[in-house]
């Protein structure tokens, strides 16, 4: 490992695997495929693709004026295997968490903060940042009751020879710019950022449909126990000004 894990992570990551095959036991009866139509499961993404320069243009200003956002690791100790594996940056923006509006955060994104109070069954949102060269090696989320919404807003590498690119349930999609898909983040997922430029992506935690009362009450108790969490820690989170870079080893 590229920086030292403390048994406080450790013991953080047990109880974080624990609870996500609970979970997934859970959700087994929900069967979807690993990729989903964006007309029938989130048609708002029309409005994302409606608004995609600007919303672009509010990730790339972010990135640019705060190089140092906190890597995903930093933010949620439970990711280390997948954030902290390579020596390079996986920093993460977050503008919603839980249900709930990061302040700060949410001024800085005002084309995307519109977006999200008009569609609250959007549950979190955050620009994803990669390094180049970083690779997010294969894991599976947690919880069926999300789907994740995924759309590129820049990465200048999509037309050379080592393109970047997103697989689920070993399916490769490489990343074109404006591009979007949605799937079952239960499924196994990874993504690799080759070449010489950085790739930055909206990310979205969309409510999934779901007709059973148990699936909709266990929806209703995760989503609380992650607003609690983030109502804690929403000092951390904010990015109001540049800020120094947790240090790699």
């Amino acid at each position: 490992m590229y920086s030292s894990i403390s048994e406080r992570a450790v013991s953080s990551q047990w109880f974080f695997d624990n609870i996500s095959v609970l979970l997934r036991r859970l959700y087994a009866s929900i069967n979807t495929p690993p990729v989903l139509d964006m007309e029938e499961f989130f048609p708002a993404h029309r409005q994302i693709l409606d608004n995609f320069e600007a919303i672009r243009d509010e990730a790339v200003a972010i990135f640019q004026a705060n190089p140092n956002v906190p890597r995903f690791h930093d933010i949620s100790s439970t990711q280390y295997r997948i954030s902290d594996n390579d020596g390079k940056n996986w920093r993460m923006f977050l503008v919603k968490s839980y249900g709930r509006l990061i302040r700060g955060n949410a001024d800085m994104t005002p084309t995307l903060t519109r977006f999200l109070r008009a569609n609250p069954h959007v549950t979190t949102a955050a620009l994803s940042y990669l390094d180049p060269g970083k690779h997010i090696p294969p894991h599976k989320g947690p919880f069926r009751g999300i789907l994740r919404y995924h759309i590129c807003l820049m990465a200048p590498d999509t037309q050379s020879d080592n393109p970047p690119w997103l697989a689920v349930d070993g399916t490769r999609y490489p990343y074109a710019e404006g591009g979007d898909l949605l799937w079952d983040d239960t499924f196994l997922h990874e993504v690799q950022n080759p070449g010489p430029n950085p790739r930055i992506a909206l990310l979205l935690d969309v409510k999934r449909p779901v007709p059973r009362l148990f699936h909709k009450a266990l929806f209703n108790i995760t989503l609380f126990g992650g607003w609690v969490y983030t109502r804690v820690n929403e000092r951390s989170l904010r990015i109001t000004t540049s800020q120094p870079a947790p240090e790699n080893g």
